[in-house]
């Protein structure tokens, strides 16, 4: 990952670069035993704003997915319009308000493939949406899905019972 460091600020140079410091929070938070969705928000000049990790299962809390813990890491900004939202999956559409609601201008996407999130809204509300169709996304969650399928429906707000 290329940093250029800047006033002790690190900066990105482009969106792999930016994908990678959300990947590494997917991989935290399955190291965690949570659902490996990583993220962060960037300004448009590429400074990181904040990061953060799908920490459902870790605090039991099912608001706490990755979008809103970087959102929440990155701390009060005055405009978000031209920040950058990264993240390894699709946003579902309880993040895809967030970014809404506050006018977050751009959204990298890692993979849409395990998950198909309100991007095709975000694109018509003139949200600049890239996916990155990145290998390793995919692979973290489809690991993760295969070994704990309850714990991905329940994440995604689909039924799964094993109760007999």
């Amino acid at each position: 990952m290329i940093k250029f460091l800047i006033e002790g600020i690190y900066k990105m140079n482009n969106y792999d670069d930016m994908l990678s410091v959300a990947i590494q929070q997917a991989k935290i938070g399955l190291s965690e035993g949570g659902v490996p969705i990583g993220a962060a928000l960037f300004d448009k000049n590429g400074k990181l704003l904040g990061e953060g990790r799908n920490r459902r299962v870790q605090n039991s809390d099912p608001s706490a997915h990755g979008e809103t813990d970087a959102f929440r890491n990155a701390g009060r900004q005055s405009d978000y319009r031209d920040t950058i939202l990264v993240t390894t999956l699709s946003p579902c559409w309880y993040c895809s308000g967030l970014i809404r609601q506050f006018k977050i201008g751009t959204v990298i996407i890692g993979e849409n493939t395990t998950f198909y999130g309100g991007e095709d809204t975000l694109r018509e509300l003139g949200v600049k949406v890239i996916v990155m169709d990145n290998q390793e996304c995919k692979d973290i969650l489809d690991t993760f899905i295969q070994k704990y399928p309850e714990v991905w429906n329940e994440d995604i707000g689909e039924v799964c019972s094993t109760k007999a």
